[in-house]
């Protein structure tokens, strides 16, 4: 799906950059001690990961901010060969998860996407979010799924539950998860947060209304006890976000996510 916020996100401009944040264009990666997953009590009760945060800075480049931050926390950023890779890759204003997927595979990323569609689900062609670009996308999209093994990305039809998402967190990987933000609702922000895919520079687009609004976020922990995910979302670059379980979930099931989760892999 797209992600500009769907299972697909739409794409960033290749050549664009994206904020680099403290430390310059490629950092390495934190020990994944345990001080630094900072888990406490049982194992996998609670897990924060360190995973930098990089703030979108278009409306539609949510999926691109969410990479640069996995591969910062993975010490695989460098400013100038992800570039090269968006204009490898040919990916402009319409991103969707199976694009990122190529993305981490062009950077020698392991990684898992779990979908419900292997490819372009046909009745997103009347949906508000998906009919700008669904036409000119549904070919090069549904080529990409076929052309995926051959590629080396791994992509499976599988529905994931929270149990999965927790157990991979558990072991310090981290995930790309397309949710729908008109209904993910962070208890850490102000409520209701004022936007979450917008241009800093130009008009700001309140993503609070009834229809579906395709959004990225990176996956960064849990706490069971508190029964809630941790999770950056690029929109923001000066903080990380928490929800409730039953409410992330809402958002990463709703209808025009596909369910799209994107794992990635520290021991690449």
């Amino acid at each position: 799906m797209e992600g500009e916020a769907p299972g697909r996100t739409r794409k960033g401009a290749p050549g664009t950059f994206l904020p680099q944040g403290p430390g310059g264009s490629a950092s390495k990666r934190p020990a994944l001690s345990s001080a630094a997953l900072l888990s406490v009590g049982p194992a996998g009760d609670f897990v924060q990961l360190p995973v930098p945060i990089i703030q979108q800075l278009f409306h539609w480049d949510c999926g691109l901010a969410c990479s640069r931050m996995v591969l910062r926390y993975l010490g695989q950023l460098d400013d100038a060969e992800f570039e090269r890779a968006l204009q490898e890759l040919r990916l402009t204003r319409s991103i969707w998860t199976i694009d990122l997927a190529y993305l981490m595979r062009r950077f020698g990323v392991r990684h898992r996407f779990c979908t419900q569609t292997l490819g372009v689900d046909k009745g997103y062609k009347n949906q508000p979010f998906y009919r700008k670009h669904f036409d000119a996308e549904e070919t090069r999209v549904n080529q990409l799924f076929a052309q995926a093994k051959t590629c080396k990305v791994l992509v499976e039809k599988c529905r994931v539950s929270m149990q999965d998402i927790q157990a991979h967190l558990a072991q310090g990987h981290v995930a790309i998860v397309l949710v729908n933000s008109g209904v993910l609702h962070c208890d850490l922000c102000s409520s209701p947060p004022k936007y979450c895919c917008f241009a800093p520079s130009g008009p700001r687009r309140l993503c609070r209304s009834p229809e579906y609004q395709g959004h990225f976020v990176v996956l960064r922990g849990y706490s069971r006890a508190a029964g809630c995910v941790f999770y950056n979302n690029p929109a923001y670059a000066d903080r990380m976000c928490s929800a409730s379980v039953s409410n992330f979930e809402e958002a990463r099931t709703s209808y025009g996510t596909d369910e799209d989760i994107l794992f990635v892999y520290g021991d690449s």
